[in-house]
């Protein structure tokens, strides 16, 4: 079995036997770093690649949708469609989350698609769409599912992340700005493991607390013949803490100890892209490959509650 093959049962299994977030993360990490490995796009339009990527990214979202369908919404009694008000819970972490997703779906589908040929506006406008429309169908799952219910709010966050990569692509041709993701374990999952995880992959997923989604750029991007170093990127994080319950502020624990008062957090720090190092090497860029998505820990300065606080790594 040749590279490619190995590749592409890896990117089925993985796809078919997670679940919704889960499906997301592993999604967005392990295609940063196949496709440093395999990504040799062509110069021209190679009519038997399009169709193999769109044959293979039809399937695998087909058949994950389904297995979603069968697996995650099992536990809930399906329900007329119908809409629900999610907007202020999780104090938009979980938006941030929709946005963060879409927008690394819409960049992974269009390199799949330029690597097939695709000129950068059309590849940009078929990965954004796809995207967009497979969380689309996501959304129209929750819509009938009684644990859940189709979010107007998701949806923007969605729309936003696919636009985000889009727009970047037809007026610069690259990705200015990127979304990042960071994780550090927190102190609240022991209070309410049940909703923010009782293990390491539960609370990577539910324990928005332990979360950061960032937003890195060069601040001297536009500066054609700056000596700055292009790999060294600004990085302004949107995090969360004390949040212990979606859609209130104020948490008690039963034994009346603890009491947790949700806080935004704004952050300021550095980052690399990884993109404009100087590697030759291909192993290494492949190594490297999944920070174009993960955040790389560096000193910060932290806004929570009026207060500035500093951070030697976050």
């Amino acid at each position: 079995m040749n590279n490619k093959e190995n590749y592409t049962n890896l990117f089925l299994f993985l796809t078919f036997i997670l679940v919704k977030k889960i499906v997301i993360l592993i999604f967005i990490f392990s295609l940063n770093f196949f496709q440093a490995q395999f990504y040799i796009k062509s110069d021209s339009l190679d009519k038997k690649r399009v169709l193999g990527t769109t044959i293979l990214t039809a399937s695998v979202f087909s058949s994950s949708t389904i297995g979603l369908s069968q697996i995650w919404y099992s536990d809930y009694e399906k329900t007329k469609f119908h809409s629900f008000n999610d907007s202020k819970n999780w104090l938009q972490m979980d938006k941030v989350g929709h946005l963060y997703a879409t927008y690394h779906f819409s960049e992974q589908i269009s390199k799949a698609y330029r690597w097939s040929g695709v000129n950068y506006k059309k590849s940009a406008i078929i990965g954004a769409s796809t995207a967009w429309a497979y969380q689309f169908s996501i959304e129209m799952l929750d819509g009938k599912s009684s644990g859940w219910g189709f979010s107007w709010s998701d949806i923007a966050a969605n729309t936003f992340g696919s636009g985000l990569y889009l727009g970047q692509e037809i007026a610069f041709k690259k990705q200015l700005f990127k979304l990042k993701f960071s994780y550090f374990p927190s102190d609240y999952a022991q209070y309410r493991p049940n909703v923010l995880g009782s293990t390491f992959p539960e609370k990577l997923l539910k324990d928005y607390n332990a979360q950061t989604y960032w937003l890195s750029f060069s601040p001297l991007f536009y500066l054609k013949n700056s000596k700055f170093p292009k790999w060294i990127n600004l990085a302004v994080g949107y995090g969360i803490d004390q949040k212990l319950v979606g859609d209130l502020e104020t948490y008690t624990t039963l034994d009346g100890l603890n009491t947790f008062q949700a806080k935004r957090e704004f952050i300021l720090s550095l980052d690399i892209d990884v993109k404009n190092l100087n590697i030759k090497k291909q192993w290494l860029k492949s190594l490297l490959a999944p920070f174009n998505s993960i955040k790389i820990p560096f000193p910060a300065m932290v806004l929570r509650d009026g207060k500035v606080y500093g951070k030697g790594i976050y």
